[in-house]
């Protein structure tokens, strides 16, 4: 026999040998048992005797065979010990049944003989459970009752199934609970734990062999011990709904309803379960052994102390009966698993036998778990309490310790949502306060675990329970247990962006994130009060200090979480990780045992959350650690759930969609809450924001889905009587199905939604309609006649209800009274009288009401929990309370687990910023409240870790607004930047300055404007510094030192100098406090925010540059004085940042650069001082890394020089900013390029100073620089003559300015000298090569020497005007035509009136001097470049010369008639015909547009027309006087082109009727002494020769050389000053204008005679016609060879002709009009006599004669000799016939030269034209013989007779 045999036999004879000799089995009832034993031993011995073991009878196997127990001869004995009920057999006979399951000796997988249905084991285990009767039962039996049931469940070889299994755990359970032992109290605990764990883990355990047999197929003992732990397999599911299966629990095992053929799973094959191999049974069996030996010595220990007494109360609890074997039976229930329906008529198909044992394990504990407890039961140790808290504990074991299968197994999943979920409905809400904390561990392992799968049911959790437990007056022990449990919610970031994902962005659902933030943020802040509950002690202000700590917790891990989720896009600028300083949780262990301890909750129990919780204890994840919330044990990767269930959402979370729900979302919910105020308004803003559709049906089932709706005012809108809301309510009723229903139950359906409105007419309405779909929905049941009945049946109903249940009815209706009240309602009928009673009773029972929703529980509750009960009463609403919550929140569950939602696991960073957005408002309320009034440390280290987080969140996602408020909320508190000044200072102050910093050293790049909070305090930290230290008290506030301001000490008075006492005590104290800013770290941190700025990104070191010169400004502007903390920064900063790349480095200076130029001009010169040599360092430093050719950033940078050299008017700080610029010139000219052009910008404002210093030391470092560096100034060479030009322009020092026109002329030389250096720069601009050396050399000289013409003295103005005319001559054969053009432009703008100097007597010393030079120096240069310059500038020319003549100046007016003469004459001989057309249109142009009309029109009443207002501006015709004014510079590009600037002022001086009347007594006497034309009255003048005539006919008009002028009719200059007004009137200005438009009419007439005839060729014609008058000697005068006549055809005569007759007939007409004349003389427009315009009349009709008798005496002259003929016919004959008609003998006698001329021409014509001539002439010759003539003309009248007498032979030849 083996070895093994011979164990058997010992164990079985040592047991049967030992129940024999017991004297309970000598006893008489026990005849049996002693037989059965001695039997037994009888065939042991027979065995040992034959050596075999026989295969029918043998107890003990074959070796090579398995061995088993035969029952018919070996268990007998055994069981019948159990049955006897005596203790020592009992333990004998379960000791050796244990031992013989332990070594492998007992299997029991054959059948049993008394049950073929059952197996041995099952027999087996039957036995053992049974010999437990209840707390009666031995000590030593229920502990060898345990070691049996674990060794049977446990063992590797011996198989416990189904109903057995589930009996053994029952077993077990009912020792723990029923007990008096607590050894074996804590040993049936543990052996259950074991048990499950078993359970569990052979389920994963075979999951994992089936599939590796699966993937494998061979090797499975080797995969099976190389295969990883269970709990790292991922299990993949079906995706399909599982089939339709029946679950069975002990009832229908026990009748046999469990099919094991439909299970698949067979006795024979059961015995192939065993998932280790044997090698791993042995550990097992160890492991087991182990374990309970431990548990029993650990109890042994533990329990010493317990009392008889303790037992006694136990048994009397156990006799109650709630244990397992109380389980209902669910035979006939039916149950739903992934939408499938499961009746008693199927079984559950399991793949595996081992599934359906933990299956049927898990959902006994779940209805365990839902057990009530009685009120008076309520103690921790009582039985039920007991029961509830084991069932829980092994729940959360199971939950912690599971794997893979059931984590993803759709059984398991379905089994949690029906059973587990709805056990923990009543259990989270249980006032037991160890049953809640284990609801709550159990809850966090669902939502860390199967978050996926029950996304309805973790909403109920939070709303229902967690929120309400929050906001309402709970007790502080649930409270603390669900903020512990949040602060582990909180820790986990996935769990965080899933809640907000999966909830605040689903229509459907709650906003539980925001809920839940809201929440937290009210109680942290102490806004939720709770009353006085049981178990609370007289700490509860410690106790409610330590909940707010801990929502303040939970809302800073919040933050992190999201810090943590959206890491990848944080860059930090000083540091690789995320954080320089990590944001770590603050630990609170010790304030969650304090707490508990002062609310009674032991320490032992925060264990079980603390260690055993899958959450990873209550403190947060720190940034670098991405805590994941699920079981220790580990879970499925997100990819994994994805494949392995449908329920996971497939698709990427992708942030816009979820953010388009959020927003549609707010939507609704706003539109529900605006629903509630306004029924209407709410439908109306839902429909026109596109989420609820118009049609009524929409709304109706809007009504029907959403149970946010208020139902008082749905029953509202429906009820009204508008035509929408009346279709809204058939719609809404017709959505009902009253089918099959109760008319009452139809009724309830109906009223279930809406509260009936309190209007009668409105019920009304509803109630017809319900009547008629209930009527429509029930035809077949014949009880109602019409719809009629029903609705007279509903009113009633309705009746009935308010009179039996409304407390304002004291009568009540009875029952026959209501019955009576319905007869005859049936179509006159009555209802039959028991369906009346029903409706009665089912009313009086059950009132109707709406059907209870969350909200208006909560809203009860919260209103039954009032202040004014006493504690028993309290305790009783509690109770009360907590059991509603519990019913509602049960009913809730149970409706969710049927349902099917898609949950989605959050994967993208952006889902933070909508997070963030929704929850920053309270969040920034709690810290802020709680920083402010706290001075807790640890809880000021929370809010300080808030605001970082919430700063970081606020960075990185952009978040602006929120970036702002909490930024400018933390640098409050930080005491630094309130108005009122420095105050003392807190610890927390200083912590939140320091944190302040921290922020800024880590988030710099995305703080942006809040560079001025960050930036400010540190500023204000300097100056606490300094008071800290002492040298700052006047900062102080609320000290006298405060009230001095900034007035000195010296300055202050005794009273102010002596503070009291207390004022030093406090200042002392401030001080002290002070001095903690002062510390190394405070000090250390600031500098490494300027020192990290390097490091700063582009952007944000532009935005730290901003902000802290803002900063500096405002300490520089402080009213106790100027500060350059800042300042100083802001240079080391400089330093620090100039390695930056270019493009950086210039938004940075293009920051400072304007600071620099705001805090060089400030007024304290301290100050301008600092920042001109800080600026000089930064520049001599910038200057040394020199500047690559076509970069321009030295100009940029060089710029503040320029800057308060142009705004700073203090001596010293301009004299520092010269020398600093001339220091800069000497020693790093080399390395300057585009500085240049700032240098000579500092020189050139230096140019015009009046320091005779600043002018010396500048001029002298130009004059350097042009000696020394000319060729490296090339690119800013306009800048260097510009310099030049304003040192000329300086009148204060001439030297310095001849100096500086000799040094442009030097320029002029260098740009002809060198021209290819000019080429070689400015290649980038886009301008010619060849024009290079024009725009960037020629040009800036020519037009700088014009600016010293128009704005320098005299003799200054003289040597420029020279200098540039010579340059002009000199190297003008080198200019090109275009640039001709540009430089005329130049030259033109000198003569632009609107630049010349107000000053009178500077206009007529510019007008004799500089203008008239430049004129004719331009014509000369004109002329000598003719052939270059004709071509591009004669129109221009033209156009100048036009403007010159159209100008209110006389001066001007002639200069430019006699520069028009001499531009012709001088080159007339090159002009072309086209040439000549142009000359005469132009000269016609100005013809035109100089006659002086408004001498005909002017009347009185001219005044109101609107042309005259240009007049107004018009100045007086002096010669002396040109008002036009130079611009000192002028911009090169802006100069228009040549003559379109002086057309367009031109055209604004044309005359116009003057707008004003004055009186006679304004007009200047000058005014009416140049107003007459002519010298003499007409009436009174004298004959005189034709010589003096011209000489003495218009005093006022110069000759051609402009010298002679009349005396009389001049006033002398010094009483022309005296006598002129400063202003003008309208009428004068107009006069002035039309006297100098005669003068010109007159200059004009002259110019065409002397271009035509040469200058004194029409004198000497003169002189010739008097001569021959008179009969002297008559010389024919020649034309000279400078006459133009002969170069100008017909037509371009004819244009000069015209304009000489139109001008003659003006003037003509003008004398006729007697009456006008008389008019303008009383006006003011007169001198000695009324004007006329008699000269004018008189010599453009001579020179008209001239250029007629001209043409028709010369041959061929013409193409048309008829054309002249017949114009010199008209003329002449109109001549003579005017003449003959004057009246008056001095206006014949100024006629007389023109007969002259007229009868001396016509004597030197042809016999045959003559004839023609006398034909028309004869009649006026003879009328002129009447007249009394001049001698002169009578002579040649005489002659001319003469000759008509021998031309027509009247008379012979000789006489």
């Amino acid at each position: 026999m083996s070895r093994d045999s011979n164990t058997e036999h010992m164990f079985l004879t040592r047991a049967l040998e030992k129940i024999l000799a017991d004297k309970e089995t000598k006893r008489s009832h026990n005849v049996q048992l002693r037989k059965a034993c001695t039997t037994a031993l009888v065939d042991l011995k027979s065995d040992d005797r034959d050596g075999a073991v026989r295969s029918d009878s043998g107890i003990l196997p074959h070796p090579d065979m398995k061995p088993y127990v035969n029952a018919d001869r070996f268990f007998l004995p055994f069981e019948l010990a159990c049955h006897s009920r005596q203790p020592r057999l009992v333990v004998t006979a379960l000791d050796c049944l244990q031992k013989l399951m332990a070594y492998g000796h007992l299997i029991g997988n054959t059948p049993d003989p008394t049950q073929p249905s059952k197996l041995i084991i099952d027999r087996v285990i039957d036995m053992v459970c049974a010999c437990f009767t209840g707390v009666q039962t031995d000590d030593g039996v229920q502990l060898q009752i345990i070691k049996g049931l674990l060794t049977a469940v446990t063992s590797t070889v011996c198989e416990v199934h189904e109903r057995t299994l589930l009996q053994a755990v029952r077993t077990t359970y009912n020792i723990y609970v029923g007990s008096r032992n607590l050894i074996n109290q804590t040993t049936a605990k543990a052996t259950l734990t074991q048990m499950l764990s078993v359970i569990f883990q052979r389920m994963e355990t075979q999951a994992i062999v089936e599939q590796q047999k699966q993937q494998l197929g061979t090797e499975l003992k080797s995969d099976v011990e190389r295969s990883p732990s269970p709990f790292t397999y991922h299990m993949k599911t079906a995706t399909e709904v599982l089939p339709t299966v029946k679950v069975t629990d002990q009832s229908e095992e026990e009748s046999g309803a469990v099919d094991h053929k439909d299970t698949s799973v067979t006795s024979d094959e059961r015995l192939a379960t065993v998932a280790n191999p044997v090698s791993n049974d042995d550990m097992m069996r160890e492991t087991a052994r182990w374990l309970v030996e431990q548990v029993l010595s650990q109890s042994l220990a533990q329990l010493q102390a317990e009392t008889a007494s303790e037992d006694v109360e136990t048994a009397s609890q156990l006799s109650d009966g709630s244990n397992l074997d109380d389980l209902p039976d669910t035979s006939g229930s039916t149950y739903q698993m992934q939408g499938a329906t499961l009746t008693s008529g199927g079984a559950i198909k399991f793949s595996h036998v081992l599934q359906k044992d933990a299956f049927l394990v898990f959902r006994s504990l779940c209805k365990l778990s839902m057990m009530p407890v009685v009120d008076s039961h309520t103690d921790p140790k009582s039985h039920e309490v007991r029961s509830k808290v084991l069932s829980l504990e092994l729940l959360l074991t199971i939950l912690q310790n599971a794997g893979p299968v059931f984590l993803t197994h759709d059984m398991f999943v379905c089994a949690i949502k029906q059973y587990l979920c709805v056990a923990l409905s009543k259990n989270g809400v249980s006032p037991i306060p160890r049953v809640f904390e284990l609801s709550l561990a159990i809850f966090l392992q669902l939502l860390g675990s199967f978050k996926v799968h029950l996304k309805m049911q973790i909403e109920v959790f939070f709303k229902e329970i967690f929120l309400n437990i929050l906001d309402t007056g709970s007790s502080p022990q649930h409270k603390w247990m669900v903020l512990e449990a949040l602060s582990r919610i909180c820790a986990d970031a996935q769990c965080v962006v899933d809640i907000y994902l999966n909830y605040d962005c689903d229509l459907s659902l709650a906003n539980i994130f925001e809920r839940l933030v809201n929440s937290l943020s009210r109680m942290s802040q102490g806004s939720v009060r709770h009353t006085q509950h049981h178990g609370e002690s007289a700490e509860s202000p410690v106790t409610e200090h330590m909940m707010q700590v801990k929502a303040v917790e939970c809302l800073v891990s919040v933050l992190k979480c999201m810090v943590e989720w959206s890491k990848d896009i944080y860059v930090n600028p000083n540091t690789t990780g995320m954080m320089a300083t990590t944001i770590e949780g603050t630990t609170q262990s010790s304030q969650n045992v304090a707490f508990l301890r002062a609310s009674g909750t032991s320490e032992a129990h925060l264990a079980v959350d603390e260690g055993d919780s899958g959450m990873g204890g209550s403190g947060p994840s720190t940034p670098r650690t991405h805590r994941r919330m699920t079981s220790s044990a580990g879970s499925s990767s997100l990819e994994d759930l994805r494949e392995s269930n449908p329920l996971l959402s497939a698709a990427l979370d992708a942030p816009e969609e979820f953010a388009e729900r959020k927003q549609r979302k707010d939507i609704i919910e706003q539109g529900i809450a605006l629903f509630g105020k306004k029924p209407k308004k709410g439908v109306k803003f839902l429909q026109d924001k596109g989420v609820l559709g118009e049609d009524p049906g929409d709304v109706a089932k809007f009504f029907h889905t959403d149970s946010r709706l208020d139902p008082t005012q749905i029953g509202e809108y429906i009820g009204e009587k508008e035509k929408y809301c009346i279709d809204v309510m058939y719609a809404y009723t017709d959505m009902m199905d009253f089918s099959g229903m109760d008319f009452v139950a139809a009724l309830r359906q109906f009223l279930s939604g809406f509260r009936l409105p309190g209007e009668a007419q409105k019920i009304d309405r509803l109630m017809e309609k319900f009547a008629g779909r209930y009527c429509e929905t029930n035809l077949s049941t014949g009880l109602f006649a019409s719809a009629d009945t029903a609705y007279v049946l509903a009113y009633s109903i309705i009746m009935l209800t308010t009179d039996l249940h409304s407390v304002k009815v004291k009568t009540k209706m009875t029952k026959e009274q209501y019955i009576r009240m319905n007869r005859g309602i049936n179509d006159s009928k009555d209802l039959p009288r028991d369906y009346l009673e029903k409706i009665y009773d089912e009313i009086a029972q059950s009132e109707l009401k709406m059907k209870p929703t969350a909200a208006r529980a909560t809203a009860q509750r919260t209103g039954s929990m009032t202040t004014g009960h006493s504690e028993k009463q309290r305790r009783a609403l509690y109770a009360l309370e907590m059991e509603q919550m519990g019913e509602t929140v049960k009913a809730m569950m149970e409706d969710v687990s049927r349902r099917q939602t898609k949950f989605t696991s959050a994967t993208h960073i952006e889902h933070v910023r909508p997070m963030f957005s929704a929850c920053w408002t309270p969040i920034l309320a709690s810290v802020s409240v709680n920083l402010k009034e706290t001075s807790d440390d640890d809880l000021v280290r929370l809010c300080l870790d808030g605001f970082r987080c919430s700063i970081r969140i606020a960075c990185v996602f952009g978040l602006e607004l929120e970036r702002n408020a909490f930024l400018q909320s933390i640098s409050k508190f930080t005491l630094l930047t309130v108005s009122a000044g420095i105050t003392e200072m807190k610890p927390k102050n200083i912590e939140t300055i320091k944190t302040l910093i921290a922020i800024a050293h880590t988030d710099g790049n995305y703080l942006q404007t809040c560079w001025h909070d960050v930036l400010k305090v540190i500023s204000q930290l300097e100056l606490a510094q300094l008071i800290g230290t002492g040298m700052k008290p006047q900062f102080i506030t609320g000290t006298a030192g405060s009230t001095a301001g900034g007035v000195s000490r010296s300055q202050r008075t005794d009273g102010e100098v002596h503070r009291s006492s207390s004022d030093l005590k406090r200042m002392a104290a401030i001080q002290e406090s002070m001095g903690e800013t002062s510390s190394q770290s405070v000090v250390v941190a600031v500098d490494r925010i300027f020192n990290g700025s390097v490091r700063l990104d582009a952007d944000a070191i532009v935005d730290f540059v901003e902000w802290l010169c803002v900063v500096s400004v405002n300490e520089l502007s402080s009213s106790q004085g100027p500060r350059m903390f800042s300042l100083q920064k802001i240079v080391e900063i400089s330093y620090y940042n100039m390695p930056r790349i270019r493009l950086e480095w210039s938004r940075i200076w293009r920051v400072l650069g304007d600071h620099f130029n705001k805090v060089g001009c400030h007024a304290n010169e301290e100050v301008a001082i600092f920042a001109v040599d800080s600026l000089r360092q930064l520049s001599m430093k910038f200057l040394e890394r020199g500047e690559l050719p076509n970069f321009r950033f030295q100009k940029d940078f060089l710029r503040p020089f320029e800057h308060i050299m142009k705004r700073n008017r203090s001596p010293t700080i301009r004299d520092m900013v010269v020398r600093c610029v001339a220091q800069m010139v000497h020693s790093q000219a080399a390395n300057i390029k585009s500085g240049w052009k700032n240098i000579f910008s500092v020189f050139h404002l230096a140019a015009s100073d009046h320091d005779e210093g600043i002018v010396e030391l500048a001029f002298q470092t130009t004059a350097t620089i042009f000696e020394q560096y000319f060729a490296a100034t090339i690119d800013s060479f306009q800048d260097a003559v510009k310099c030049l030009s304003e040192f000329a322009c300086n009148a204060a020092f001439p030297d310095t300015s001849m100096e500086a026109i000799r040094l442009i002329r030097h320029c002029a030389k260098h740009v002809a000298d060198a021209p290819q250096m000019f080429k070689d720069y400015g290649a980038e601009e886009n301008v010619s090569e060849t024009d290079r050396v024009w725009v960037k050399g020629w040009f800036p000289v020519l037009f700088e020497l014009s600016c010293v013409i128009n704005r320098c003295k005299l003799d200054v103005r003289t040597r420029g005007l020279t200098v540039m005319f010579e340059v002009m001559k000199t190297y003008g054969n080198s200019f090109q035509q275009h640039w001709w053009r540009d430089l005329f432009r130049v030259v033109f703008r000198i003569f632009d009136n609107m630049k010349l100097p107000e000053q009178q007597q500077e206009k007529a010393e510019w007008m004799t001097t500089t203008c008239n030079h430049a004129l004719y120096a331009i014509v000369d240069v004109f002329t000598q470049y003719f052939d270059i310059l004709s071509p591009v500038l004669l129109d221009d020319m033209l156009s100048q010369l036009h403007w010159c003549v159209q100008q209110d100046n006389e001066q001007l007016a002639r200069s430019g008639t006699n520069c028009l003469e001499n531009l012709v004459i001088s080159n007339g001989s090159k002009f072309s015909t086209s040439t000549w057309d142009s000359i005469c249109s132009a000269i016609h142009n100005v013809f035109v547009s100089t006659l002086p009309h408004h001498l005909l029109t002017w009347t009185p009443s001219a005044a109101n027309e609107p042309e005259a207002a240009d007049l107004s501006v018009t100045k007086k015709a002096d010669p002396e006087v040109l008002t036009t004014t130079f611009e000192s510079e002028a911009d090169l590009s802006s100069l228009p082109p040549p003559g379109l600037a002086d057309r367009e002022h031109s055209s604004s001086v044309k005359e116009k009727p003057n707008s004003v009347i004055t009186s006679r007594s304004e007009m200047s006497p000058a005014i009416e002494e140049v107003g007459q034309i002519d010298g003499n009255p007409i009436d009174e003048l004298e004959s005189a020769e034709s010589e003096n005539q011209r000489d003495c006919s218009d005093g006022k008009i110069n000759s051609i050389d402009g010298k002679k002028q009349s005396s009389s009719n001049v006033v002398s200059e010094p009483s022309f000053k005296k006598q002129r007004p400063r202003i003008m009137s309208v009428d004068q200005a107009l006069f002035s204008a039309l006297l100098i438009q005669c003068v010109v009419q007159l200059e004009l007439i002259q110019t065409i005679d002397n271009v035509l005839f040469f200058p004194t060729t029409s004198r000497k014609d003169d002189e010739y016609n008097l001569a021959c008058a008179r009969g002297g000697e008559c010389r024919k005068v020649a034309l000279p060879e400078q006459a133009m006549y002969d170069s100008l055809n017909a037509q371009q005569l004819f244009s000069l002709l015209q304009c000489l007759i139109d001008s003659h007939r003006f003037a003509k007409q003008f004398n006729s009009n007697n009456e006008q004349r008389t008019l303008l003389w009383k006006a003011g427009f007169r001198g000695k006599s009324k004007p006329n315009l008699l000269k004018q009349e008189t010599t453009s009709l001579a020179c008209a004669l001239r250029i007629l008798f001209h043409m028709y005496g010369k041959e061929g002259c013409c193409d048309g000799p008829d054309k002249v003929e017949t114009t010199l016919l008209q003329i002449c004959d109109e001549s003579l016939s005017y003449f003959h008609s004057l009246k008056s003998e001095g206006h014949r006698d100024a006629w007389t030269s023109v007969i002259l001329l007229l009868f001396t021409q016509l004597q030197n014509l042809s016999d045959d034209k003559f004839a023609k001539h006398v034909g028309v002439y004869y009649p006026h010759c003879c009328d002129l013989v009447a007249l009394d003539l001049k001698p002169e003309l009578r002579n040649v009248l005489r002659r001319v007779l003469v000759r008509i007498g021998v031309q027509f032979l009247v008379v012979a030849t000789s006489s």
